[in-house]
C-alpha cells in the first residue's frame, strides 16, 4: 500500500509545472500532448499538473474543447459514461482518456496520483478507473451525480475555501472526500496556485482538519 504525506504531495505537485526541479522520486516518463500533461514518477506515481492560476484556468481550462463537432466549455451541462458506468464531465473526461490511453500504451497502472487544478480533475477520474488512492488539490468538480460511487472513497480532494476553482462547474459534484480548508493567516482573493496550497498545508493538519498522511 503506497503512503503519501499530503505535504509532500503537495510539494510534488507545485514542482510538477517544471518537471526538472522534482529529483525524488525520479521522473521516469512524461506526456504532453493536445494541452494535456502528466509525468510517472518511481514507484509508478502519476503527477498531474494543470492550470496555476485563475488567469491561465479561464484562458486554457474553460476554453471550448472540440470534441467530434462539438464544442465544450467548463460549464457545459454535456456528459459522457465512463468505462466504469459513471457520468462525468465530458471534457474532463476526454483529458482523462488521454492520460489512460498513454499510460495503457507504457504498460503502468498507476499506484498512487497526485493532481492539481485541472489534472485533480483528471486524478478524480482515474483514481476511480484505477482503484488507486490519489491525493488533488484545487479539485474542480467532474461526477455529474451527487451519489457515491464504488471506490470513490479512495480519493482526497484538498480545497480552499477562498479558491472558485473547486465550486465549478456548479451542477456537478466532487468525487472521494472533499475537504475545504481555510487560514487565519493566509487570505487571498485568488489562492489557486499550488504555492497558496503549500503555505497553509501545516495549518490544516495540525488544527486536525486533514490527516498528515493518505493512503487512501
Amino acid at each position: 500500500m503506497t503512503t503519501y504525506r499530503l505535504k509532500d504531495a503537495a510539494t510534488l505537485a507545485e514542482a510538477s509545472y517544471a518537471a526538472g526541479r522534482i529529483l525524488k522520486p525520479k521522473v521516469l516518463k512524461s506526456f504532453d500532448h493536445d494541452d494535456v500533461q502528466a509525468h510517472l514518477l518511481e514507484g509508478n506515481i502519476l503527477l498531474l499538473p494543470g492550470s496555476n492560476s485563475v488567469r491561465d484556468y479561464l484562458k486554457f481550462n474553460l476554453r471550448p474543447l472540440r470534441l467530434g463537432n462539438q464544442r465544450l466549455i467548463m460549464s457545459s451541462d454535456a456528459t459522457e459514461r465512463g468505462a466504469s458506468g459513471t457520468i462525468w464531465h465530458q471534457g474532463f473526461l476526454h483529458y482523462s482518456r488521454l492520460i489512460f490511453d498513454w499510460l495503457k500504451k507504457e504498460g503502468v497502472q498507476p499506484n498512487f496520483i497526485i493532481g492539481h487544478s485541472l489534472g485533480a480533475a483528471a486524478t478524480q477520474i482515474l483514481s476511480k478507473s484505477y482503484n488507486a488512492p490519489a491525493i488533488g488539490f484545487a479539485a474542480p468538480r467532474p461526477k455529474k451525480t451527487s451519489n457515491r460511487v464504488v471506490q470513490d472513497e479512495r480519493c482526497l480532494l484538498i480545497n480552499r475555501s477562498d479558491d472558485i476553482v473547486p465550486k465549478l462547474p456548479g451542477d456537478f459534484n466532487h468525487m472521494g472526500k472533499a475537504t475545504l480548508i481555510t487560514s487565519e493567516t493566509d487570505k487571498r482573493f485568488i489562492a489557486h496556485s499550488m504555492k497558496r496550497y503549500v503555505a497553509i498545508l501545516d495549518e490544516a493538519v495540525q488544527a486536525q482538519k486533514l490527516p498528515d498522511k493518505w493512503s487512501g
